[in-house]
């Protein structure tokens, strides 16, 4: 039996009223596991319940080994909260048009790809982590995904706020108390408090304060925390409207997705409970800024028709498909391929936030070899025809992603892409008696309980 805090207990059990019994019973249940489907990687169906908010959502019978499902490190899919994937709501009924949008605390990740896959390829997303080391995950997950239109950058809320104007939509998915994860993290328990909560609410108004006028007049700001109490929720989604200048949306619901409503009339908001709704305690809410017409940060005069000294030969612009879609440019020695159309917006953001990484890794040169990357390897433009491709079964694949050394028999010397079960999973150079692994060290499999059995978590529904 979970054994909570008493002063939780006080503050929440009179909201739930009857139904407090149901929600400590499903606190003391096991939490259910679900995922997204990449559907750009893998576009079959599967045979699964399906989260009832999300397009691309499933539960799982039970939690697999991901980590040596070699599908999982492709970016086939991605092990996301269930509650979380309700923001696609918010996208899907409000967003019509190109966008520029911030996940402003965005690590590991899991939000920032789901908006990737409802934004337009014109669209930009700047995905934000505070924390170096996290920034480094989030730039990991974005990159298996392989979406070509997104920064990762690493700055301080009060930074990115002086991009005046700059974002059509702000996503604030904040610290906060983490009442909501009781179920999955026992810790969470341990560290709560009502000073926590107070400290929380008052962080999360900071954050709140000192991003906002990165967000356009008319813009809107989509706040969510994985709590429960009102004063990081409806408290702060009041403090929005009233101090910022706000008005709270309504979302369109389907009433057997049993999402709970706000506990405060006149502010349309949406909470979920895991003794209704399938997943994990999660609170959403959509505003939109009022105020006069903003001036948008714009790019400086002097960084107009800079352009790099050196050109990426053809040879290697062609490692991707639709080549002319994309500008190439070198930094820190290597070389990336960004959308055109938002060139113009990544100078902007390049000369004014800590960019961790960009578009399209393509790779770096070392003397006359040009190396490819891992970047490249996962990207949705990658050009699979431009490389020699070798398939390999599940064993290599999982000693690749452990960063062993390989032999490939029969292929010939050079760069091979690696492919599993049809989707790319990364680059080895092939030098005859081996091949170098090229697999990024940092993103190696450290695990060394390998399964006897063979993991293929979507393949096996």
């Amino acid at each position: 039996m979970m054994n909570l805090p008493v002063d939780f207990i006080t503050r929440t059990k009179p909201l739930l009223g009857k139904e407090w019994d149901s929600f400590i019973a499903a606190l003391n249940a096991d939490s259910p596991t679900s995922i997204r489907i990449n559907k750009r990687k893998y576009g079959e169906g599967l045979d699964l319940s399906t989260v009832p908010w999300n397009s691309n959502g499933y539960y799982l019978d039970k939690r697999p080994q991901f980590t040596f499902d070699p599908l999982f490190h492709a970016g086939c899919y991605y092990v996301q909260e269930a509650s979380s994937m309700f923001i696609e709501q918010a996208m899907k009924q409000y967003v019509k048009e190109d966008i520029k949008i911030l996940d402003l605390c965005a690590a590991p990740g899991g939000k920032s790809i789901l908006i990737a896959d409802t934004m337009s390829g014109k669209s930009l997303l700047v995905s934000n982590e505070v924390i170096r080391s996290r920034a480094n995950i989030l730039s990991e997950n974005i990159a298996k995904w392989g979406n070509p239109n997104v920064v990762v950058a690493n700055n301080d809320p009060a930074q990115i706020g002086k991009l005046t104007g700059f974002f059509d939509i702000i996503l604030v998915d904040a610290p906060c108390s983490g009442e909501g994860m009781f179920r999955k993290d026992e810790g969470a328990i341990s560290e709560w408090s009502v000073d926590n909560v107070k400290l929380c609410k008052e962080r999360q108004q900071r954050i709140l304060a000192d991003i906002w006028a990165a967000l356009k007049s008319g813009g809107f700001l989509l706040y969510s925390t994985c709590t429960y109490n009102m004063d990081e929720n409806e408290g702060n989604v009041q403090w929005i409207r009233d101090e910022l200048g706000a008005e709270v949306l309504p979302l369109e619901i389907d009433d057997e997705w049993n999402i709970t409503p706000s506990f405060v009339e006149g502010i349309p908001a949406y909470r979920f409970f895991p003794h209704k709704t399938k997943g994990e305690g999660f609170f959403c809410a959509l505003l939109r800024k009022s105020g006069e017409e903003d001036h948008p940060t714009q790019r400086k005069k002097d960084e107009k028709g800079k352009k790099a000294k050196l050109d990426l030969p053809l040879e290697y612009k062609n490692y991707i498909r639709e080549k002319e879609r994309f500008v190439f440019y070198p930094k820190d020695d290597k070389w990336y391929a960004f959308p055109a159309d938002l060139q113009n917006e990544r100078a902007i953001l390049s000369s004014r936030l800590n960019i961790v990484s960009e578009g399209i890794l393509m790779g770096e040169f070392k003397g006359k070899d040009f190396i490819p990357s891992q970047s490249l390897a996962l990207s949705n433009y990658l050009n699979v025809n431009a490389f020699t491709s070798c398939e390999i079964d599940w064993k290599t694949a999982v000693a690749y992603l452990r960063k062993e050394a390989l032999v490939l028999d029969s292929q010939p010397k050079g760069y091979i892409l690696l492919t599993y079960q049809g989707k790319p999973l990364g680059f080895v150079k092939n030098i005859g008696n081996r091949a170098n692994n090229l697999y990024p060290q940092e993103w190696r499999i450290r695990s060394g309980n390998v399964p006897d059995n063979e993991v293929n978590v979507i393949r096996s529904y």
